[in-house]
């Protein structure tokens, strides 16, 4: 037993034949492992994979990836949008994307305003959400017959002052009056229906689902309206309660929490008038404020979308009771609780939006817009780079995001020489319309998107015509 001899070593030698032993013990129980033994590396915060934590969908159903959006005017539509063009693009779907950036809003929407598009169902389109004057039977030529269509309304109150806000410069009607107190006074002394852009003061929400929005109401009129939108659409979302429209929205499309997390895009600061520094949320409110006489009368003047609007809230709370009031305040939290985690990973200043001449990165930077200045958000620093590119995903605006996935789809479109770049440096292009349906569509030479932009055979939008698409929000 030589061998052992132990006690002809020194202290430091029998101290270090006993941690051996020890850690020989150890790994042989399995006391010691690499995460105990190693630091354990720093993983995203983002799901890596559909099937992980935040990103797995629920239960055994199967996620909708057909899916209609009409993204009505000034209802937080720009945040869902995100939602789908995030969604599409991490598991490789296919966009109907426009030529321009709407389907040739205020025109009822044809198919052939669609990229790519050569005729009914000739090639799959996953995802359709910007900007339309809803026409089905041209939709149905586009999307598969299994679509989820789905949409949102705002009151229209709320929505006037959002719309004047925005469109003042646009709309006559908002242009001819002092200010929207002075407008809802007496709407009818500034609005005449002949005008362009005037669909803007008057039954938005009505327009954008193609119905007349000039008619007068009648009971038996909004009734008709409000049974062809219930037949076309399968929910109906009520911006007032977008955290509770994305729990609907959830389950109905079967889709991971992370999917319908969201920041607020587009979020509004009123401008200064005759220059100065910007006010805060409180001085938009007093810029836009309403007496109750006022708004009651903005009401009868939107009577039809006032209509949609009580009737579709009903049936939001008819959907929220069938899901279970209790249910829906559990996963109300949950939402909730996860973009407060995202934000602080993803944000800096706390995850508040901020002046667009703030954020250091000028490709994420908002388009600016009417009497309001467009917010945005700026990333943390330091992140890796799987968790940049999530959190870029949330932030990143609307115009900048669609140029990107149109780059992706028509990776072989070039510009024409001298072409204007988007703020997100992706080039922007205009496809020609095939001869026939430029002829249909009002000339064959030169197609105009709503605000006259040229969309013609082989012109490219000039800096100035690009910087008017701050007005689609």
């Amino acid at each position: 037993m030589r061998w052992l001899g132990c006690h002809r070593l020194g202290p430091i030698w029998k101290a270090l034949l006993v941690f051996v032993a020890i850690a020989f013990t150890g790994q042989l129980l399995g006391f010691f492992n690499k995460s105990w033994m190693q630091q354990e590396r720093p993983r995203s915060v983002f799901p890596l994979s559909s099937d992980d934590a935040h990103g797995s969908p629920l239960g055994p159903c199967r996620p909708h990836t057909h899916i209609m959006f009409l993204k009505t005017h000034k209802t937080a539509s720009s945040t869902v949008l995100n939602m789908l063009y995030r969604f599409g693009e991490e598991r490789g779907l296919h966009f109907a994307l426009p030529l321009g950036y709407q389907f040739g809003y205020p025109l009822l929407f044809n198919a052939h305003r669609v990229k790519g598009y050569r005729g009914p169902h000739a090639m799959e389109f996953h995802i359709m959400g910007n900007h339309m004057r809803f026409h089905k039977p041209e939709v149905e030529k586009v999307m598969p017959a299994d679509s989820f269509y789905f949409s949102i309304l705002r009151d229209p109150v709320a929505l006037a002052e959002s719309s004047y806000a925005y469109y003042k410069a646009v709309a006559p009607a908002f242009k001819r009056a002092k200010g929207l107190s002075d407008f809802a006074n007496d709407p009818r002394r500034y609005y005449d229906p002949r005008l362009r852009n005037n669909h803007y003061a008057r039954n938005l929400l009505w327009f954008d689902f193609g119905l007349d929005h000039n008619a007068n109401y009648t009971f038996a009129l909004a009734h008709r309206g409000e049974a062809e939108i219930r037949k076309s659409f399968n929910l109906i979302l009520i911006s007032e309660y977008f955290d509770q429209s994305m729990v609907l929205l959830r389950h109905a499309l079967c889709w991971p929490l992370d999917a319908v997390v969201s920041f607020s895009l587009n979020a509004r600061q009123m401008k200064p008038p005759g220059g100065g520094s910007w006010g805060s949320k409180s001085m938009l409110g007093a810029a836009l404020a309403l007496t109750d006489e006022q708004r009651q009368k903005l009401r009868e003047w939107n009577a039809l979308d006032w209509h949609l609007y009580q009737a579709f809230n009903r049936t939001f709370w008819e959907e929220v009771e069938r899901f279970g009031r209790a249910r829906m305040e559990a996963e109300v939290t949950l939402l909730r609780t996860r973009r407060e985690v995202l934000a602080r990973v993803c944000l800096r200043d706390g995850g508040k939006p901020v002046e667009a001449n703030r954020i250091r990165d000028k490709t994420i930077r908002p388009f600016q817009s009417g009497l309001v200045k467009i917010l945005g958000y700026e990333l943390q620093p330091g992140l890796d780079n799987s968790t940049r590119q999530a959190c870029l995903r949330m932030i990143r605006p609307e115009i900048q995001y669609k140029d990107l996935l149109d780059l992706q789809q028509f990776p072989h479109a070039q510009p024409a020489p001298g072409a204007a770049l988007a703020a997100g440096g992706a080039p922007i292009r205009r496809e020609p319309l095939p001869p026939k349906i430029a002829e249909q569509l009002g000339g064959n030479s030169v197609e105009r998107d709503w605000d006259g932009t040229r969309l013609g055979r082989n012109v490219s939008l000039t800096v100035r015509e690009r910087d008017g698409k701050d007005r689609f929000r």
